[in-house]
């Protein structure tokens, strides 16, 4: 049950053709290639470096973003919460209302 099926491979089907054979041919040297003219330097990524000022500053931005975005889903989870017991509240009131005008009162 909670060992995985692997699928099997397809056979090839349709006319299959033999490998062909690649014979060895011989290498014959010939004249020299000059050798590459030298090139400047590229100049590496320059490394950063963080102090534990930037540090501080990264972790701090972090903390402030996290708790950002918290308060904003939690006021949109409680504005939902707000308008499902609204809604709620509204449709009880309009069946005491229905209720009451079948009656006759």
């Amino acid at each position: 049950m909670f060992r995985p099926k692997l699928p099997t491979m397809p056979q090839p089907t349709g006319v299959i053709t033999p490998p062909t054979v690649v014979e060895p041919t011989s290498i014959t040297p010939g004249t020299p290639a000059p050798p590459p003219a030298p090139t400047a330097p590229v100049p590496g990524r320059s490394t950063i470096q963080v102090t534990p000022g930037t540090a501080l500053a990264l972790v701090g931005g972090g903390t402030a973003v996290v708790l950002v975005v918290g308060a904003v889903l939690v006021s949109m989870l409680l504005a939902v919460a707000i308008t499902g017991v609204s809604v709620a509240l509204v449709a009880v009131v309009l069946r005491l209302l229905v209720n009451d005008m079948h009656k006759g009162r």
